[in-house]
């Protein structure tokens, strides 16, 4: 009997492939998921090593290391050595040339040891000629025939510099420079450099080249060029492969959730099949039989799901790469991991094996008069057990405890030593046990929330009330795929709000560092007065010069006795944070902005703490011999802009006595983009012309690469949480499909009373999205008090936020996907005739 009943449901999956798929449908994606990912990391990992060295391949050996620097005369020993058919010493020295900043490297600019190409004029090969990169050329203002002057490396003498052309590089900064090792060692007058390239003749032996090397120049580390650019190509793929640890955390999160999805699905399956199955049990056969036979069911199910899915991550594996090979993009292609595909294979068939079991054992204990009735299908139960009710209710408080914990644990405002790891991982457990509470508890909440959020629907005639009736007399079965859909929501709005905050952090920490595009110093020394005026002339290509002066000796006294314990003093700045766009990003721990006027001063959190005073203390604040009273407006969370430790009122500083000149200025492009951050720099560079020890500094790069940075990171981070959210669409889809299989009676009901195709379609659809309403509202609860326990868990000062509209978006996208799932078997369950439902036995 055993082995009948087997043959037969394995036969019966086996002889209906498209039920069996769509039972399958999110262990498929999920298979697909894991071994795309599989194969990215080998094309990731494998492009990085192919295309990211930074030796070139010409270089045979490679002689030196950042440990122990060749001197320079070794580079002339090293040339000398027969077999050696070129020598290349690579060394970089920063040169400072009047208001701007090159690093001049060295490179042949011809040969296979060269990384540039020239694109105008002609390469360098005197002492005291550079070639630039087109970036370089339009920041400062250079072009092929322009003399200008610099010190950098030992030499401290201003020296003329010489742009004999433009080269192209793989990566353009705009400070780029380069010249023959010969050129810049001269020049720079430098004593080592950092390597040398070595090319071997063709007709000679490395290894005979490496010996004589050696005994060359005794005591260099002598390495192989290969060597070199596998280290090189390691050193960057070790840092795929921990984004890859990172990304496997989600994918084993999307894994789970498919899990809980074909669970549901099963339990869908075998309620269409109780008649069947009850029918078995009235001819012999046993539970433990049917149990048997249901779990090899699933097995079958997962193994054509895992191969299928395993199938078709390969198949797009080796296309794509050539596909962006064809494009011109330099993609590698991945190997063939066998074993990672057997695995995955394996692992589908275990998970789903594991995720039949539950339904199995439900659907075993159907009573052989089952077999009576005269539908195949059985109302699915709509409570849960009492078993199933107290473990729910203790993993809820678990949660609930955890996250106290965490709570106890944030850091204080004061607190200047702090562990963010105890915190995260109790908010991760408390994360944990509330998911498996939801899990547990999904069927009692359905229906309290689809009370809520099918009231609008209710309100629009019969078939919202239909649509809402027919998830809430479903409850388990919408409970499992909403907690999947909930779970997908928590994660992605928790990397909303994190990535919200995050951004708010980094638009403050760029107003204090980087408050506009440009900054114009003297180094220490005061700026002459014409620059200012020539650079607040310049407004078609200035929007705002806000000039300011710095002290560096500033003092907080309280009486006689000097507050604080630093032995420096307060690094005092006068800047109008008012006349600064970038003012409404700041943040206070005390105090308000707005208060700062003369007799009031800003200070930054440090030295707030350092002096201990607090926001309406006061204090006299001490510059030399003057002395003025002030009172403390406003501490600031962190640093201040500038990095000044006191923001004190420009009359204030004038009543100490701190000289009229100003040691410094910002200023804005009036462009928008590269063109006009370039005007400004040339603006600025006329108005600096003929100034000794000037300098100016492109601000707006470095908010450029914070803003990149951190947009990235979100954009990663939600396209990995959303791998959960597509199982759940999946997941929606194929329970739409199954139920409408489950409901053809009823749907032929409702077109026998004079519901139309299309009204039976919206209802369908309605209910799908109706998935996505519970899940998303369910998600957003949950997930915008974790992701604000997860900013402050992590120590960072960065603010909590609640991105409306990107949540309300998050909301609505989420609530089309799931409805968009259903409009398939909607569209299949209008076009049954009423008459055929009616008469189906399902």
């Amino acid at each position: 009997m055993r082995a009948t009943v087997l043959r037969t449901q394995t036969s019966a999956a086996a002889r209906r492939p498209g039920r069996l798929i769509l039972t399958g449908l999110a262990i498929l994606v999920a298979s697909f998921v894991v071994f795309g990912t599989v194969l990215v990391q080998q094309i990731t990992e494998r492009t990085v090593r192919d295309n990211l060295s930074g030796t070139p391949a010409g270089t045979d050996l490679v002689i030196g290391s950042v440990d122990v620097p060749p001197p320079t005369a070794d580079v002339r020993q090293i040339r000398a050595v027969p077999g050696v058919a070129e020598a290349v010493a690579r060394v970089a020295t920063g040169v400072s040339i009047g208001a701007g900043y090159l690093n001049l490297q060295a490179d042949p600019g011809r040969g296979p040891l060269s990384t540039v190409r020239v694109i105008e004029g002609s390469y360098p090969d005197q002492p005291g000629e550079i070639a630039i990169t087109p970036r370089t050329a339009e920041r400062l203002g250079l072009s092929v025939g322009t003399t200008t002057s610099g010190t950098g490396g030992e030499l401290t003498t201003p020296a003329p510099l010489i742009v004999t052309g433009v080269v192209e590089v793989g990566a353009d900064a705009g400070y780029d420079a380069y010249a023959p090792d010969s050129a810049v060692i001269a020049w720079a007058r430098l004593t080592g450099v950092e390597r040398v390239d070595v090319r071997v003749a063709p007709d000679a032996s490395t290894e005979d080249v490496r010996r004589r090397v050696s005994a060359a120049v005794a005591g260099q580390p002598i390495r192989s060029g290969a060597q070199v650019r596998d280290a090189e190509a390691n050193a960057a793929a070790e840092q795929v492969g921990k984004l890859f640890i990172l990304v496997g955390v989600f994918v084993s999160i999307a894994v789970a959730a498919a899990a809980l999805v074909v669970t549901s699905t099963f339990r869908i399956v075998f309620a269409q099949r109780m008649r069947q199955l009850a029918l078995l049990r009235a001819v012999g056969a046993s539970r433990g039989t049917l149990v048997g036979a249901l779990t090899a069911e699933g097995a079958l199910t997962g193994l054509v799901a895992g191969v299928v899915g395993v199938a078709s991550a390969l198949t797009l594996g080796y296309a794509l790469p050539a596909i962006l090979r064809a494009t011109g993009h330099e993609v590698s292609s991945p190997g063939l991991p066998l074993a990672a595909a057997i695995t995955v294979v394996v692992g589908a068939v275990v998970i789903t094996v594991l995720a039949v079991l539950a339904p199995a054992l439900s659907a075993a204990q159907v009573s052989p008069l089952e077999a009576l009735r005269t539908a195949s299908v059985t109302a699915g139960r709509r409570g849960i057990g009492v078993l199933r009710l107290v473990f729910g209710l203790l993993l809820a408080a678990g949660a609930v405890l955890a996250a106290l914990a965490t709570i106890s644990r944030l850091p204080k405002p004061d607190q200047s030593e702090y562990d963010p790891s105890r915190p995260l991982l109790l908010l991760v457990a408390s994360g944990a046990l509330a998911f498996f509470a939801l899990v547990a508890l999904g069927p009692l909440l359905v229906r309290p929330v689809l009370a809520v959020v099918g009231w609008p629907l209710r309100q629009l005639g019969p078939l919202g009330r239909m649509s809402v009736g027919g998830i809430g007399g479903a409850p388990r079965r919408a409970a499992a795929v909403s907690v999947v859909v909930a779970l997908g929501v928590t994660l992605i709005s928790g990397v909303v709000i994190g990535g919200a905050s995050l951004q708010i952090l980094a638009d403050r920490e760029m107003a204090l560092s980087a408050p506009t595009d440009f900054e114009v110093t003297g180094n220490g020394q005061p700026l002459p007065p014409d620059l200012v005026t020539r650079a607040e002339a310049a407004r078609g290509a200035l929007a705002r010069v806000v000039p300011y002066r710095m002290v560096g000796d500033a003092t907080l006294l309280r009486g006689a006795d000097k507050l604080g314990d630093v032995e420096a003093a307060y690094p005092t700045s006068d800047l109008d944070l008012a006349a600064l766009p970038s003012t409404g990003d700041l943040d206070v721990a005390q105090g308000t902005l707005a208060d700062r006027g003369p007799g009031r001063i800003v200070l930054n959190s440090w030295v707030a703490r350092d002096a201990g005073l607090r926001a309406g203390d006061t204090v006299t604040l001490a510059v030399a011999a003057g002395r003025v009273e002030v009172r403390v407006a406003a501490v600031l969370p962190g640093n201040g802009p500038l990095h000044a430790g006191i923001l004190a009122d420009p009359a204030d500083l004038d009543r100490i006595g701190v000289p009229a000149a100003y040691t410094g200025l910002l200023a804005d492009a009036a462009g928008a983009g590269e063109d006009g951050r370039t005007a400004g720099v040339r603006a600025l560079r006329q108005a600096i012309a003929g100034s000794e020890g000037v300098g100016l500094a492109v601000l707006a790069d470095e908010r450029d690469r914070h803003g990149e940075l951190v947009r990235t990171l979100v954009w990663i981070a939600v396209g990995l949480v959303g791998l959960t959210v597509l199982i759940a669409v999946v997941g929606v889809g194929s329970t739409t499909a199954l139920s409408v299989v489950e409901r053809i009676r009823e749907s032929g009901l409702l077109r026998a009373i004079g519901l139309s195709r299309t009204g039976l379609r919206t209802m369908l659809t309605v209910e799908s999205g109706l998935y996505g309403v519970i899940g998303a509202t369910i998600g957003l609860v949950l997930g915008v008090p974790y992701a604000w326990l997860a900013v402050q868990a992590l120590g960072i000062e960065a603010p909590l936020t609640a991105p409306l509209l990107p949540l309300a978006g998050l909301f609505v996208v989420l609530v089309g996907l799931t409805a968009l799932a259903g409009v398939l078997p909607a569209r299949r369950a209008s076009r049954v005739s009423p008459v055929v439902a009616l008469g189906a036995d399902n």
